[in-house]
């Protein structure tokens, strides 16, 4: 068997690097293991999306070869839905709302953060704003209830203080998707934040001292330097949060809002509307329909703002 010179030089580079690192890709492979396990060995099981599933079929070969294959008719149980606009309009509302908001608070904290010079305060207020990140949703969701219930809650006895009357919050779907958004960027804008300030302290501070011999605020430091040089991880992270912009956050949804109908207007997204389907119904091949489609349409989403961003802005292009 011929080996090309590029392949087999590419090979050895690459066991060489294993055998120089080794101890770092030791710390990835539970990553590494976690990854193929449920990412790529499901791949055989997106065939379901296109038969009848039958529960006696346990196995993949008979997935694969003892299926009855139904074509496109799976997919028809969400497209001809009279709900499939509303949720599919309310994922990408509500995932645009939260790949902005979240961007531009995260952002913020960590231009904010770099300029301060009390290393305690900055460190202490880090661990203050991580500390939302690893709180569970359903813990949100009943502070949340707390906050917003209707004879007990916090907001409704403060309005009750000013002399206003109390409002049903649960049953006011307008409001859910403000609150849903603030509700995100109070959970995760601090661990995002964290992410941009590791990338300004890997920053090159020899333009910033240049500029300010040259009698640079600090405020035209930032909009002139420390901005522009964190574009391309601002893209980046841009990038990755667009490829699940057909994916809500089901444990957000349902943790918060639940099967709470009257909220459904505003707040049901694909990922809640299937669950309730599989629930009701018990069709995996639905499911598994529903899910490919989110993950192509993810693709599509990836390749083409990579593809705008490598034309337009190729710093921040992901490859």
């Amino acid at each position: 068997m011929k080996w090309k010179k590029g392949t087999t030089s590419k090979k050895v580079g690459f066991f060489r690097d294993v055998a120089q690192n080794k101890f770092s890709y030791l710390i990835a492979l539970p990553a590494i293991i976690y990854t193929f396990i449920f990412s790529y060995m499901t791949y055989p099981y997106l065939v379901l999306a296109f038969q009848r599933y039958d529960y006696r079929n346990t196995t993949i070969w008979d997935i694969l070869f003892h299926g009855q294959w139904v074509g496109f008719d799976n997919f028809k149980f969400f497209f001809t839905s009279q709900n499939a606009f509303r949720v599919t309009f309310n994922t990408l509302y509500l995932n645009i709302l939260f790949i902005l908001t979240g961007t531009v608070v995260s952002v913020l904290l960590a231009l904010f953060l770099n300029e301060l010079r009390c290393r305690f305060f900055v460190k202490t207020t880090q661990s203050i704003m991580l500390f939302p990140n690893y709180l569970s949703w359903v813990v949100v969701g009943y502070m949340l209830m707390g906050l917003f219930s209707t004879e007990y809650g916090l907001v409704n006895k403060g309005l009750e203080f000013f002399g206003l009357e109390p409002v049903n919050w649960y049953a006011e779907p307008g409001v859910w998707p403000a609150i849903l958004v603030l509700m995100r960027i109070w959970k995760g804008a601090g661990m995002n934040a964290i992410i941009f300030l590791a990338a300004i302290a890997g920053m090159d501070f020899s333009f910033n001292e240049a500029a300010a011999i040259d009698g640079a605020t600090r405020a035209q430091i930032v909009r002139k330097i420390t901005l522009p040089l964190l574009m391309p991880t601002i893209v980046i992270m841009t990038l990755l949060s667009l490829g699940k912009i057909m994916y809500g956050d089901f444990g957000m949804i349902y943790a918060l809002i639940g099967d709470n109908g009257m909220l459904y207007s505003t707040t049901d997204i694909i990922d809640t509307y299937v669950f309730r389907a599989l629930r009701q119904v018990g069709d995996v091949s639905q499911s598994t329909a529903i899910g490919l489609f989110q993950s192509v349409i993810g693709f599509f989403m990836v390749f083409g703002s990579n593809w705008l961003a490598r034309k337009f802005y190729p710093d921040g292009a992901l490859y």
